[in-house]
């Protein structure tokens, strides 16, 4: 994503513009996952990859952050997670 916004708030329900910037605070915080990672592994610097791989990790909290407060806004994303869940869980039993 790199500092792209891939929604146009103009377009959006008044009612689902808090949902829309949570989800989008949850797509940042995974691509900053993503590229902490991927440069962590691209150092043979043991102090570099440990401060990519901390921060992270503290990226990896804010998506639960934000899914936490996503989750008391949206009663359906939150259904929808726990039946996802329980899916996975019976398909690898």
């Amino acid at each position: 994503m790199l500092s792209q916004t891939p929604i146009n708030f103009k377009n959006l329900k008044k009612e689902d513009v808090n949902k829309e910037i949570l989800r989008l605070g949850i797509i940042a915080e995974l691509d900053a996952v993503n590229l902490y990672e991927q440069l962590a592994a691209t150092t043979e610097d043991e102090n570099i990859i440990k401060i990519l791989l901390d921060i992270a990790k503290e990226e990896k909290t804010h998506i639960g952050e934000f899914e936490a407060i996503l989750f008391k806004l949206d009663k359906e994303q939150l259904g929808e997670l726990k039946a996802g869940k329980k899916e996975v869980e019976k398909l690898t039993e």
